[in-house]
């Protein structure tokens, strides 16, 4: 008979086992293999709980079947939930997901959510099988260097950082974001960096970037009203000082609102789940 339970911080070399089994082995090629590292990076970066976090046995105690979940204090992600592929349609994807949402029924955050790619169609079918909704839609994108990008005069930026965004009141709290860059996540992280260019008056434009593995991660960006073509003068002046590409992840609509957005390639595409815990 099938097992289930939740999971404890002393457990995380069983996650990352039941995430490889079960989670990483439906995908050709076969991404890196998860290690304790890893989990450990997802903790910080994009607040991982393992009491948020279910694994399944089967009845000879192989591991089938794994949910990991990322707690704040107004909602839960489904981070990842994987059955293993000689166990699927035997309903323990969907038990994993309502054992969840009966937990937080009790002890809260009532909202759970999920970024669930778009052309996965059996994923986003299953999420919509269980009574979830699809909220909004988030695309990936990539701005490649060019030899026409043109520095800006050093005496027209300054470096800023997401906590003096929030206190200039530039960096919107309630605009729409993706899990890994709300502003809570971002403002937490050391190794952001971030340029803008200022007024008297205002901060006309920023943005906000951290680099991993020679991609630059674009964590956030803003302009003030009528002030696209600073915004765009600053992306020029961030390519021409990084020469590989510039990722804008899971980006929602209406982010890239400034003119120079045509030359931002469109990649993958997600739909953003969501739904409210209710009780067993």
């Amino acid at each position: 008979m099938s097992s289930y339970r939740f999971c404890r911080t002393d457990d995380m070399p069983l996650l990352v086992e039941a995430y490889n089994r079960a989670f990483a082995a439906h995908f050709v090629p076969h991404p890196e293999p998860l290690d304790v590292a890893g989990l450990k990076r997802w903790i910080r970066d994009v607040d991982l709980w393992c009491s948020s976090c279910m694994i399944a046995r089967d009845d000879a105690g192989d591991l089938i079947g794994v949910l990991l979940g990322c707690k704040r204090p107004t909602e839960t992600l489904v981070l990842t939930l994987g059955v293993h592929p000689d166990h699927l349609r035997q309903g323990h994807g969907r038990h994993l997901l309502t054992s969840l949402s009966s937990k937080l029924a009790i002890l809260g955050p009532p909202r759970l959510v999920a970024e669930v790619p778009a052309d996965d169609a059996r994923a986003c079918a299953f999420f919509e099988a269980c009574g979830w909704t699809a909220e909004k839609r988030l695309c990936d994108f990539t701005l490649t260097p060019s030899a026409g990008a043109a520095r800006l005069a050093a005496e027209l930026l300054q470096p800023i950082s997401a906590n003096e965004l929030i206190s200039a009141g530039a960096l919107a709290l309630d605009m729409p974001r993706p899990w890994a860059r709300s502003v809570g996540a971002v403002a937490k992280r050391d190794d952001v960096q971030g340029l803008a260019i200022t007024s008297p008056d205002r901060i006309e434009a920023w943005v906000l970037w951290r680099d991993v593995d020679g991609v630059r991660e674009v964590q956030g960006l803003g302009c003030a009203a009528s002030a696209e073509a600073m915004l765009d003068a600053l992306w020029s002046h961030l390519l021409a000082l990084h020469s590989a590409p510039v990722v804008l992840a899971r980006s929602p609509e209406g982010e890239l609102a400034t003119p120079g957005k045509a030359a931002f390639l469109p990649g993958q595409r997600f739909i953003r789940f969501v739904t409210s815990a209710v009780p067993a």
